[in-house]
């Protein structure tokens, strides 16, 4: 292989990564039906669940612990959000090239919830 084709390769892969990490982080965080919980009404949660674990029976015991570690994890996670920013400027480096390539339409991506206007910013119009 030439150097030429390694690099092209090479940037291939940065692409497809670059457009992978995108899609994952916004369907990860799409919005959830309901009213949005924030960190203080999962703590808030949390204290009733402790209340009510004193004097629960064994069955709702089970259920208020995973409900508590579940909470717990939520919290957690919380704590670990993920940079979109860094994310959508790299996936709107890499996909207009990595569509024109793959053959995605726009149609596509915003099947795959990508916003208008980061694809506007990436280069992928409604006729591409």
């Amino acid at each position: 292989m030439s150097v030429s084709h390694k690099a092209a390769l090479a940037e291939g892969r940065e692409q497809g990564r670059a457009v992978r990490r995108y899609l994952e982080a916004l369907e990860a965080h799409k919005p959830k039906r309901g009213r949005k919980r924030t960190t203080e009404t999962v703590e808030r949660r949390l204290r009733a669940i402790e209340d009510k674990l004193v004097n629960a029976d064994p069955l709702s015991r089970l259920q208020l612990v995973q409900e508590r570690m579940d909470l717990q994890s939520e919290l957690a996670a919380g704590d670990n959000a993920v940079n979109l920013v860094e994310l959508e400027t790299a996936f709107v480096k890499a996909a207009g090239p990595y569509g024109k390539r793959k053959g995605i339409t726009y149609a596509a991506w915003r099947e795959a919830r990508v916003d208008p206007s980061v694809l506007r910013e990436a280069g992928i119009g409604r006729g591409d």
